[in-house]
């Protein structure tokens, strides 16, 4: 009996595809599996059809509607075809006479590249190459690159190429697996690191026992690329696919991601780093679904992130990924500081934005303290609460790690009486910080027993040490007790944490993704440039090594449009115009994001937007608005989000960054570089939102850091 599997290329569309296109894949399917392979030949609606100009005859297209065909890998023994890609009718059989299917000899998986183009483009390119020295891969010797399985084709496209913009040109065309090692060669990892963090991974389905490689055996090598082939073996399963594209992650799980995520056991503390759209909370969730497989009778998993909008998207995502609502509800999804206003359990009201410096004020003035509310409360924040201090000898005692105000030891007494006076004056009425709440919830844990068996934990690279206090004490010191997800690229708040200091400890179960599996890499590269140079502080250690260095995308596209107003009215006009386009291709609304640094641009995007009869809300973290309406929010509220088309309104000199956002150098020089990098991050995150449309404006002047990274 035949079957259809589907490639990850094609999944990558699955959000761009129209409900017939969508409903003809199914039928398409449906027919592979209740048609012999005579039958399908013979069938006039599908028409299997060859191609009179292909270079390989194992490309084929199918009928899917009306107009669209999908090109599809027909092997000529075994009864598993893969449908590649699906495009318009004459666009299809233009890219699928191109193609070339390929066996890795390494990773024994399936390849395709566009032979057509790599054989128009390389004798160009050789004819320009520098002396063979001074090529791009003149330091990997021939025997090293056919080790990572680059094969003899490839090898003398990529001997061509003298710098990684060339190879920025080729790398559409190169087979996945060999692109993949020549990307990561390029990026300066050596060879023991390509095959540790790429070959390796890919040779999952690899036994030391299995016979050399068959490079025409189609059938074999089309099981074995479980990497990027998925077979869909129920109707129910692809619907649910088709119907929602974050359902094919639980098919089109990378080796790499699904290795960390269904690990049988971590001896401790794991943690998962990655750049914006590698997966990480797509691994966090898998790892919950892997660990409600193995929970005893009363075992319960806190599943836990920075904001109720990264709640609810949680939410979402679990519900799409564990069916099973009984073991489902055995999962708490809430933010630290929701869980730590369960456990203490109190009625005293968390302070309001605000109304903090005005007590700090109220508090220096009864103690004598001449120096600024902004000191005291980042004081608070980054040494009494961080280093957990109860007493002044132990203030006196401490290092201010992270501080760049001088403070000597004689002047403590008065900044810890002043620090007193406000957490009295807190109680007294009624009132509460979170992170105060979750230093006390912490100690309310260490006596009455960690709460849960497991902790997950998505964008951790925001969380303070209090609140990360409170997550250790939440669960038992047992092999999998902790697993993080985060990525300091993308840290928009001013904490900062080393996790061991917090009794978190990951060495040895640490991972680090490097494939943007959301953003075209056009997006990608346009937004990175926006951080390039910047230190950027592990979250497992205190060393400054943290870099974007092989971070990378495989998906293309347009590069992002940018758009400069001479007032407000007309930025907000032209946003109108970039949103309707967008609609009128058919994006849906509900796949469109705008955001905007402050509330208020917000709100006038959207009044903009509705009297121009477009649909249009408020971004809310506790509900969901479906797909009827673009989506509108700050770049915090953004934060965890992904949408097709997001844009990023209001990057204007003043607004980023936020004068009132960023310590001024003579009061903290430390505190002063920490905001602005997080300024910095809050625009990178917002931008990295997209899919595969982005959209940046500002009216007068651009922001600064649009400036320096010369977008």
């Amino acid at each position: 009996m035949p079957h259809l599997a589907f490639d990850i290329d094609f999944c990558a569309q699955l959000s761009k595809l129209q409900g017939s296109v969508k409903q003809g894949v199914f039928d398409a399917w449906e027919k592979f599996e209740r048609l012999t392979l005579d039958q399908l030949f013979k069938d006039q609606g599908l028409k299997l059809e060859t191609l009179k100009r292909a270079r390989d005859p194992h490309i084929r297209t199918i009928r899917i509607d009306q107009g669209t065909r999908g090109v599809v890998l027909a092997p000529d023994s075994g009864d598993t075809y893969v449908l590649l890609r699906v495009m318009p009718h004459d666009k299809a059989i233009a890219w699928a006479v191109k193609q070339k299917a390929s066996i890795n000899t390494v990773t024994r998986a399936v390849e395709i590249r566009d032979i057509a183009m790599l054989d128009e483009l390389t004798p160009a390119y050789e004819r320009i190459a520098p002396v063979p020295d001074q090529r791009l891969f003149a330091k990997v010797s021939d025997g090293d690159m056919a080790a990572l399985g680059i094969d003899e084709t490839t090898l003398r496209q990529a001997r061509a190429l003298s710098d990684a913009e060339q190879l920025e040109v080729f790398a559409p065309y190169f087979p996945q697996d060999q692109r993949e090692v020549l990307e990561y060669l390029a990026a300066g990892f050596s060879v023991e690191d390509v095959w540790r963090d790429v070959v390796s991974v890919a040779m999952s389905t690899v036994s030391a026992g299995d016979p050399p490689v068959d490079t025409q055996d189609f059938a074999t090598a089309i099981q074995r690329t479980r990497a990027r082939i998925a077979l869909v073996t129920a109707s129910e399963e692809l619907r649910d696919i088709l119907d929602k594209p974050f359902a094919a992650w639980r098919v089109f799980l990378h080796p790499s991601q699904h290795k960390v995520a269904y690990r049988p056991s971590y001896s401790g503390p794991a943690q998962v780093t990655g750049g914006p759209g590698t997966g990480k909370t797509v691994v966090a969730l898998h790892r919950v679904r892997h660990l409600l497989g193995h929970l005893r009778d009363g075992d319960r998993v806190l599943l836990t992130t920075y904001t109720n909008a990264l709640v609810a998207a949680l939410r979402a995502g679990l519900a799409a990924l564990v069916e099973d609502e009984v073991l489902r509800d055995r999962v708490d999804v809430m933010t630290v500081d929701a869980f730590a206003g369960r456990v203490v359990s109190t009625s005293r009201r968390p302070l309001r934005s605000g109304e903090e410096e005005a007590r700090w004020e109220r508090a220096a003035r009864a103690t004598g303290f001449t120096g600024t509310a902004q000191f005291l409360a980042q004081e608070y924040k980054h040494v009494v609460l961080a280093q957990n201090l109860r007493t002044l000898e132990q203030y006196e005692a401490c290092e201010r790690r992270g501080r760049g105000s001088a403070l000597p030891t004689s002047a403590r007494a008065l900044v810890w009486r002043t620090v007193e006076e406000f957490t009295d004056r807190l109680g007294a009425d009624g009132l509460r910080t979170y992170l105060g709440t979750c230093a006390e919830a912490a100690d309310l844990l260490k006596t009455s027993g960690p709460p849960y068996r497991h902790v997950v934990v998505d964008e951790a690279q925001d969380l303070h040490p209090a609140q990360w206090s409170l997550l250790r004490a939440a669960a038992p010191a047992r092999p999998d007790d902790l697993f993080i997800a985060g990525d300091p690229h993308q840290r928009i708040y001013d904490t900062k944490v080393s996790l061991r200091t917090v009794g978190v400890r990951v060495t040895g179960r640490s991972t680090k993704m490097r494939k943007n599996y959301r953003s075209t890499h056009e997006i990608l590269s346009w937004s990175t440039a926006l951080l390039v140079g910047r230190p950027f502080e592990q979250l497992a250690d205190d060393a400054r090594n943290e870099t974007l260095l092989g971070y990378r995308s495989a998906l293309h596209g347009s590069g992002p449009e940018t758009f400069g107003g001479d007032s407000e009215d007309a930025e907000l006009d032209a946003l109108v115009t970039r949103v309707r386009g967008w609609l009128d291709s058919g994006i849906a609304p509900g796949e469109i994001g705008v955001s905007a640094r402050f509330n208020k641009t917000c709100d006038r995007a959207m009044e903009r937007l509705r009297a121009a009869g477009l649909p249009a809300v408020r971004l809310r973290g506790d509900s969901s608005t479906g797909l009827e309406s673009v989506q509108i929010g700050t770049m915090h509220a953004f934060k965890g989000l992904e949408f097709r088309c997001v844009a990023v309104i209001g990057v204007s000199d003043g607004a980023l960054p936020f004068p009132k956002a960023v310590t001024a150098a003579d009061v903290d020089r430390l505190q002063h570089d920490a905001d602005l990098l997080a300024e910095r991050c809050l625009l990178f995150v917002a931008c990295t939102r997209a899919r595969d449309g982005l959209y940046v404006s500002w009216s007068g002047d651009p922001s600064e850091f649009l400036v320096e990274a010369g977008l």
